[in-house]
């Protein structure tokens, strides 16, 4: 069965160089996203409440964005992706969250789980 893609825009208030900070370094991932991370080249081990969940980096973009795959779901084309967007105009910094559900019921969840670690991540660097 193929998964659901979705996106999730969230503003928040800090400069597109120390999101980025944020999104793409182990130590920083785990003061927001998980209870601790570690990388070895380009797979990321991701750790909540004693569970690993390991992703591949397939792709970053300094300042830009980063992507994952969760090795889990090899057989599919999902991925989760964290992008950092800049309004040409304002100059406002959004948050692009793509990720993927199993089902239409998954995505309301998914989405709140991301907006909690983005809530958590405002709070971290006090945005």
């Amino acid at each position: 069965m193929d998964k659901i893609k979705y996106e999730l825009e969230i503003p928040i208030h800090a400069s597109p160089h120390m999101l980025y900070q944020y999104i793409s370094s182990p130590s920083n991932l785990q003061e927001w996203f998980a209870d601790k991370v570690n990388s070895r080249g380009k797979i990321f081990s991701f750790i909540w409440d004693g569970v690993e969940e390991k992703a591949e980096l397939l792709s970053k973009k300094t300042d830009e964005r980063i992507r994952f795959k969760w090795l889990e779901s090899e057989d599919d084309d999902s991925y989760f992706e964290i992008k950092i967007q800049v309004d040409a105009l304002t100059k406002d910094v959004s948050l692009i969250i793509v990720d993927f559900a199993d089902d239409e019921d998954e995505i309301e969840e998914s989405k709140k789980l991301w907006e909690n670690q983005i809530e958590e991540l405002k709070h971290t660097i006090g945005a």
